[in-house]
């Protein structure tokens, strides 16, 4: 095998974007359908601003970004792009009336001209894709700017279902089906939800086509025998699949609480939100009927002092604090390698994997820290170059023969976040759906088109109840009754589907399909990869 680039180590940003789905027909404005407002306001159509840049000042940029299938069934929706559409424009209205509020305090009154001025600008952009942003990120994979990749259907913790091998192999066929509608093309590498592995699921990776993954550090380092590339090279398991490892150095970085780089007070605060100190009457319109002051996304302060004594958001200052933290960001991955006696070694790479939503939603800024430092790694002196886990794995050979360890990226390394004594329920419930589900797929529908129509709805509810989502949400107490109620209320509906094709129960055909007028993701949804399985 050739050797690649003469000697210069690479780095491979990974952003995985990921949001439970959520869509409600039946109300005219629902609160969390803007975690997706909010994540495109904030993260996802910043990045297509920072692809464009790539484009056009001709940049060897290239990052990885893992869609999950449920972020990519609502970025299509038609629904939630006209109510996206409708957000933008009371953020527009409400950032002109805080300008006009401010006009006594100029350096207020200057963060909310700058907000306006952004939210316009997302708008622009928004109207220009046509609302397609999908279509925008296909458009730069194919340019190589991307490497695009996908996880499980809907984000189940993969770890948790090698018991309902049947469930397993519905998450990664499901997951890679929907890749490929949207996108044209099956992908070569598949996001672990929560980097969660056990060595149970690569044969069914192996067997859906699935080249490459990322598991968290210990996993990697923990695998017998030990490689002597650690985290800066993958491991290639005894079936074939290629496996990384995050460098938890990167992780550090960005992630800690203690000296992470969002915490500098030059950033522009996340929890202190213009609402928090406005006249209700002027915030009551943008409030989803919760008749509580809910998060505007204009923000005044940046990450300065204690509670009432936050200075004023300064965007210049924000910026040159960026450009501070991607030359040390390069640097420190540069001195990574030379301290692993791997400074001169083409084949290493450093893996950084990080929740795309931190870029832009959490951290304001952290879409222009991520162009920051692609910015800087592509220049010749930064004695790095940039590439992506498949590329890599295309143009390197030779990796340990070995299998990860048990491991996630969740609090502990494992799965104690979901299997609490809060949520570990939620498992002995999905696996009497499992039994269920496996029946009715042996039964089949003998071509009875509404029969098909009953099992395949019981799919997308069986799906939907695995996501990892629910049990976090629950177990962390963030938006815990909504998570509740959305588990309780998918495993309600799989019931009564269930017991419909068992002939325990007449086929309502109004309320079914109401169901698929709520539920409407997986439109190709193939159930017949499914059989054969327990």
């Amino acid at each position: 095998m050739e050797p690649v680039s003469a000697g210069k180590p690479a780095l491979a940003l990974v952003l995985h974007a990921h949001l439970p789905f959520v869509r409600h027909p039946e109300h005219a404005d629902f609160l969390e359908e803007r975690w997706l407002f909010e994540a495109l306001v904030g993260c996802y159509v910043p990045m297509l601003w920072v692809l464009d840049g790539w484009e056009r000042d001709r940049l060897d940029g290239v990052v990885t970004l893992s869609v999950s299938p449920t972020l990519a069934a609502m970025l299509e929706d038609g629904l939630l792009r006209f109510r996206f559409r409708q957000h933008l424009e009371r953020l527009e209205t409400w950032t002109a009336l805080e300008e006009e509020r401010q006009l006594l305090d100029p350096a207020k009154q200057a963060v909310a001209r700058f907000h306006r001025g952004r939210f316009g600008r997302v708008r622009r952009t928004w109207e220009a894709l046509g609302g397609d942003v999908l279509g925008g990120w296909r458009r730069h994979a194919e340019a190589g700017r991307l490497e695009l990749i996908t996880c499980s259907a809907t984000h189940a913790v993969l770890p948790l279902l090698v018991d309902q091998p049947r469930a397993l192999r519905a998450q990664i066929r499901t997951g890679l089906d929907e890749h490929a509608r949207h996108f044209g093309r099956r992908p070569e590498g598949f996001w672990l939800p929560e980097c969660a592995w056990t060595p149970a699921i690569e044969a069914e990776l192996l067997r859906a086509g699935v080249g490459w993954t990322v598991v968290e550090t210990h996993g990697l380092l923990g695998a017998q025998p030990a490689s002597r590339w650690g985290v800066f090279g993958p491991i290639v398991t005894p079936g074939g699949l290629t496996v990384y490892g995050r460098d938890p150095s990167s992780a550090r970085q960005v992630w800690s609480r203690h000296g992470g780089y969002p915490g500098d007070g030059r950033y522009r605060e996340f929890h202190s939100d213009a609402a928090d100190d406005a006249e209700w009457g002027h915030v009551a319109p943008y409030t989803a009927g919760t008749g509580a002051r809910v998060p505007t996304g204009l923000k005044y302060h940046r990450v300065t002092g204690g509670a009432g004594e936050k200075e004023a958001y300064d965007p210049i200052e924000a910026q040159r604090a960026v450009r501070e933290h991607a030359r040390h960001f390069v640097l420190e991955r540069r001195r990574g390698f030379e301290l692993a006696g791997m400074g001169d070694e083409g084949q290493a790479m450093a893996v950084a994997p990080y929740d795309a939503e931190l870029f832009g939603h959490w951290w304001f800024e952290g879409m222009d820290f991520v162009d920051a430092v692609v910015r800087e790694g592509v220049q010749p002196g930064s004695g790095l170059r940039l590439s992506t886990p498949g590329r890599h794995r295309r143009e390197t050979g030779g990796w340990t023969e070995a299998t990860p360890c048990e491991s996630t990226w969740g609090e502990g390394g494992h799965l104690a976040m979901w299997l609490d004594e809060s949520n570990a329920w939620v498992q002995r419930s999905l696996r009497r759906m499992a039994t269920r589900m496996r029946d009715g797929v042996a039964q089949g529908t003998g071509g009875d088109p509404v029969r098909e129509r009953v099992l395949r709805q019981a799919g997308r509810e069986w799906l939907l109840a695995q996501g990892s989502d629910w049990p976090f949400l629950i177990r962390t107490r963030t938006a815990g009754e909504y998570a509740l109620g959305r588990f309780r209320s998918h495993e309600a509906r799989f019931g009564r589907l269930a017991a419909m094709w068992e002939g325990r129960e007449r086929v309502d055909k109004a309320w079914l399909a109401g169901v698929e007028t709520v539920d409407n993701l997986f439109p190709e949804l193939d159930m017949k990869g499914w059989e054969g399985l327990g």
